[in-house]
């Protein structure tokens, strides 16, 4: 069964134009194409960036969070109790009054220490200021980074300039070793985010979001990796990342409540945000894959509606991020 469903997926005819096979990716006369089994690397990648992270949120972020005011609050842990523990967990975080005072006659106490131990239990549940700096001073270093060395990969190639290069030789590209790095960390860091979701800091609004998010960017990714649209591929990156480290500078400064400087770079995050989500993706990117492609091919691949549909997500992403941009300014401007 897996051998049948390994030779469709890698069918030629989901993947590449037609009259052209796998063999015509092996590497030759100086040409060399990504390759499927490269994507394994990605997961060690993963780890490798989690011990960076650990490192920096430890040794970086929290020296700079106290030069920035913000102190680590040590919050108290109640008494261990397996009755409690287990109905925090199963039941409900928040129990009526009739609850506590039932809990209270089984753990043989008095409803104002089961009172206080559901409270201190559910403020360990909260993260503190310090740890939510942590995450967005690690998020703001690696979109940072990305975005000045996809800039210094990207900055000299024609398709940066003229889209309509990202298709000239396709699918006989060859592959830069500049390509390959910046999608191997893209990726590891993609996946890094989906193994530490169950301990990073829950989100009310978006939570959902960012998971369909994560899965389709590492989809998207890999399959514009196996199908050689790796030019394509390193300008949606680029495009992703220049406005996300502007939103991490504007929550670290928010954690720090410098709010002047919290305000400004929100604002400069919003314009990025709505320069390259909501015009760039849709009438540059999404123009070079959904429209572009039909001058080279009138038959166009299943590949081409499986990307284009996974990018079509992201945009309905984008447009929901954006409402909520939109509103958060609303606010600002409004109600001050």
């Amino acid at each position: 069964i897996l051998k049948t469903l390994n030779s469709w997926f890698w069918w030629e005819n989901i993947w590449m134009p037609i009259n052209c096979t796998w063999a015509d990716f092996v590497d030759r006369d100086g040409l060399v194409f990504p390759k499927p089994h490269q994507l394994y690397a990605t997961i060690p990648y993963a780890f490798v960036l989690l011990i960076i992270r650990f490192f920096s949120e430890r040794y970086v972020a929290i020296p700079l969070a106290k030069a920035l005011g913000i102190k680590n609050v040590r919050r108290v842990k109640p008494q261990p109790n397996p009755v409690l523990e287990s109905y925090f967990r199963e039941c409900s975080r928040h129990p009526s009054q009739s609850e506590i005072q039932g809990l209270a006659k089984k753990c043989n106490c008095t409803v104002r220490l089961v009172e206080k131990w559901f409270r201190r239990r559910r403020n360990l549940e909260i993260p503190t200021v310090l740890r939510k700096f942590q995450e967005a001073f690690w998020r703001f270093s690696f979109y940072l980074t990305s975005s000045i060395v996809g800039f210094i990969f990207l900055y000299d190639k024609p398709w940066f300039y003229d889209i309509w290069q990202t298709w000239v030789g396709y699918p006989f590209q060859t592959l830069l070793p500049s390509q390959y790095w910046y999608y191997m960390a893209e990726i590891g860091f993609y996946w890094s985010l989906l193994f530490t979701l169950g301990i990073d800091n829950k989100r009310k609004a978006d939570f959902m979001a960012h998971v369909v998010h994560h899965l389709a960017a590492i989809g998207l990714m890999s399959g514009s990796w196996c199908g050689n649209y790796v030019r394509l591929g390193t300008l949606v990156i680029f495009v992703h990342d220049t406005a996300d480290f502007w939103l991490e500078a504007a929550k670290m400064f928010n954690y720090a409540r410098w709010e002047k400087t919290c305000n400004i770079l929100f604002i400069i995050f919003s314009i990025a945000f709505f320069i390259t989500r909501i015009i760039l993706f849709p009438f540059w990117i999404l123009r070079a894959t959904l429209y572009q492609p039909t001058y080279y091919s009138t038959t166009p691949v299943i590949a081409y509606f499986l990307f284009n549909g996974m990018l079509l997500i992201l945009q309905g992403l984008h447009l929901y991020w954006g409402y909520l941009i939109f509103k958060i300014l609303k606010r600002f401007v409004f109600l001050k």
